[in-house]
């Protein structure tokens, strides 16, 4: 039996569109801008919002911080 050929960009779309993930980014950037009014991270430094912990919804600036995107891959297939 062949499978049924998937449509990544429907997929995509429909998961970007959902409204948990529109409420998840919409954190996520915010917590970016906090880190930024602070100095710890700064448009075009390569750095990752490093959540400490489990929860990424803290929005506290002293438990995250700006971490480089290529230590986040330690490990991984992707670290080039």
């Amino acid at each position: 039996m062949k499978a049924k050929k998937r449509n990544y960009k429907k997929e995509y779309k429909k998961f970007q569109s959902s409204s948990t993930q529109k409420k998840r980014r919409a954190l996520r950037n915010k917590l970016r801008r906090l880190l930024a009014k602070k100095g710890k991270v700064k448009k075009g430094d390569g750095k990752d919002v490093h959540h400490k912990g489990k929860r990424v919804t803290v929005m506290s600036a002293s438990k995250n911080r700006g971490m480089k995107e290529k230590s986040r891959l330690k490990g991984s297939k992707r670290n080039g």
